[in-house]
């Protein structure tokens, strides 16, 4: 994250984003493969990290081998063919103010309930409770139903999940480097991949 200042000289925290260049790899129709969809590629890779059939698709495209393929459904016939490339201002353009981010979040590996569900842990260290300041306490089961409900809020793994953070302000678009900076965190870890939704 980084931060930039407004026309009124306030210091707003911003992230920025790479946006581009992508290239169409593929382009799905409902006459051939059932529905309509366009795939896109991005950041450069080395053709030894790439499989041999992926290196057979980036060749019929007409681009060099890339590290991230995501498909998009909808119909873009006649708009996108093999071989295109988008850039940022294909897809941001002077009326857009306003975009959604989806990212996987950053993995904290298992944690129990007062990291993961803000528990308080079970009161102070009298009345002989030195040891259970943060455990969850009871599960409120008893002989009946003598299980745990499902969904209970217990201690487990957390983060690693796909987090959508949505209208987050459009900052500056700096076309010449395919950079958009929005106000705000992003899912996601420095240099994760996230997907951008105008």
């Amino acid at each position: 994250m980084t931060s930039v200042f407004s026309a009124e000289g306030k210091n707003i925290p911003c992230t920025v984003i790479e946006a581009g260049p992508c290239v169409v790899t593929q382009v799905r129709t409902v006459e051939n493969d059932g529905y309509a969809a366009v795939q896109l590629a991005y950041d450069e890779t080395t053709e030894k990290h790439a499989s041999a059939p992926l290196m057979g698709h980036f060749k019929k495209a007409g681009t060099t081998p890339k590290k991230k393929l995501v498909e998009f459904e909808a119909d873009f016939a006649g708009e996108l063919k093999l071989g295109d490339t988008i850039t940022v201002t294909d897809v941001i353009g002077d009326d857009v103010k306003f975009v959604d981010v989806v990212g996987t979040s950053k993995g904290k590996g298992f944690q129990g309930v007062v990291h993961r569900h803000h528990f308080q842990g079970v009161g102070g260290k009298t009345h002989g409770q030195h040891n259970r300041l943060r455990h969850p306490g009871s599960m409120g089961a008893s002989s009946w139903p003598s299980r745990v409900f499902p969904g209970m809020r217990m201690a487990g793994h957390m983060g690693n999940e796909r987090v959508k953070v949505f209208n987050l302000q459009v900052v500056k678009v700096i076309p010449e480097n395919n950079l958009i900076v929005v106000k705000g965190s992003v899912p996601g870890a420095k240099g994760s991949y996230v997907i951008v939704e105008a």
